[in-house]
């Protein structure tokens, strides 16, 4: 069985969609699909759901009523016979009904969720109404039979599992199955969501369950790259990384994927393609749990960072002055990426100045406050374990001529960061990629 996503700007098209029904159908193996809504689709029922809370009720049917006209027309350049076409418009009537019935009632967040939901409940309905007219044998799965959270808004895996098992021994022998990304049940039977990275972590829970051959997460977007292509020539995609590389990139703009949305799939030893709907025939990138020793993979780089140092005298010998550090930036919900110590003093860095000038207050009653902006943070990716004598020497050595405020190393073994001034980051993007994969 593979597994195979598709996000909303896969399918958001009729002539996207028709794509998609080509691509999951081309291997001919049994296929488990997971689809996003219709790209523009969730935005469009979240500000239905503002106007509901602002007691609009008008403008929320208005936004309805063009939200509706919109999925008509795709309706008729969608289906080829007026059977489905007039099928998938009773389906679209109903669907717009129930979304009008939360105008005349009190709203709150539970009602939201169960229209957020509809956006992935229309576009697997039409998805498998295509698939029906075009004479290929799919079932619709509704995630909601057995996508669950338990009371700590996780995914209760031994229920999805087992429920999911059920189901597919109840639908056995069909050549697709499809099912809604990104909603599920929370543990008291509430349509709910699974808020991270959403689709991908639904592909990820089914893969795992099912002990799935493959998941396949389809994007419009090109697959990871061993650089930056707008500011280095000749950059390739990467054809395998191992789980931990592929999150150790994730930050670092790899929006591809989200770490903790492929943790079923590593746990589980299933690996992970990432694959463009625009390339359908390229390779795409690989991610498992091999190790390729003695390999750099990638350079990355995110601009926008601060640098914040703290000096301290006091921070000499004593216990406990990084735990009051630390707890500044928690208060303030403000993650640190990089760190860096002293006997004197710490260098640490953010990528969201909403609460600095509070940090920076709050810090000054522990030692000098110094800040540095408009930084930039340049991360290799690889097999950097500290017994690989001479790799890390290859990372340093391309950034001999760059001023270089902090460096992290040793964090993990497939890491190392340089936090630079962001005029110097496509110097050193190029430096790096001349000196590791040349």
């Amino acid at each position: 069985m593979i597994v195979m996503k598709f996000g909303g700007t896969s399918v958001g098209s009729p002539e996207r969609m028709k794509s998609v029904a080509s691509l999951i159908t081309r291997g001919g193996a049994p296929t488990f699909v997971v689809l996003s809504a219709m790209a523009g689709t969730t935005n469009t029922l979240v500000e239905i759901s503002n106007y509901l809370y602002m007691k609009n009720p008008d403008s929320a049917n208005e936004v309805i009523n063009a939200l509706e006209a919109r999925y008509l027309q795709h309706v008729e350049s969608l289906y080829s016979t007026e059977e489905w076409r007039e099928k998938t418009r009773l389906f679209l009537t109903e669907e717009f009904n129930y979304l009008r019935s939360f105008t005349k009632d009190l709203f709150t967040s539970f009602e939201e969720k169960s229209i957020v939901a509809q956006g992935e409940v229309i576009s697997t309905n039409m998805m498998v109404n295509y698939m029906h007219e075009a004479g290929i044998d799919a079932v619709l799965l509704s995630a909601l039979d057995f996508m669950r959270t338990d009371k700590n808004a996780e995914p209760d895996t031994q229920y999805i599992k087992e429920k999911l098992s059920a189901l597919m021994s109840e639908n056995e022998g069909h050549q697709v199955y499809v099912t809604q990304g990104f909603i599920c049940r929370n543990a008291y039977g509430e349509v709910d969501n699974l808020q991270r990275g959403g689709s991908d972590y639904t592909a990820s829970l089914v893969g795992a369950a099912l002990e799935a051959e493959e998941i396949q997460i389809w994007t419009d977007i090109d697959g990871m790259h061993n650089n930056d292509p707008r500011v280095v020539d000749g950059t390739k995609a990467v054809h395998q990384l191992n789980f931990e590389e592929a999150a150790e990139l994730a930050y670092f703009g790899a929006k591809i994927l989200h770490p903790t949305c492929i943790q079923p799939a590593k746990y589980a030893g299933i690996p992970v393609r990432l694959l463009n709907t625009m390339e359908p025939d390229a390779e795409g990138t690989i991610v498992d749990n091999v190790t390729m020793r003695g390999q750099m993979k990638a350079v990355a780089a995110k601009d926008n960072i601060i640098a914040i140092k703290i000096k301290s005298s006091r921070m000499l010998l004593a216990t406990g002055f990084l735990r009051k550090v630390f707890e500044i930036f928690e208060s303030y919900q403000t993650p640190i990426d990089m760190v860096c110590t002293s006997e004197v003093g710490v260098s640490v860095t953010i990528d969201n100045d909403t609460h600095l000038n509070s940090i920076v207050n709050e810090l000054k009653k522990y030692g000098t406050v110094t800040v540095d902006a408009h930084m930039c943070i340049i991360c290799v990716v690889g097999d950097l374990d500290w017994s690989n004598l001479g790799f890390e020497t290859l990372a340093t050595d391309a950034m001999k001529d760059i001023p270089v405020r902090m460096i992290s190393y040793g964090g993990s073994n497939y890491n190392i960061s340089f936090l630079v001034k962001e005029q110097d980051k496509e110097r050193a993007l190029r430096n790096l990629s001349a000196k590791l994969f040349s």
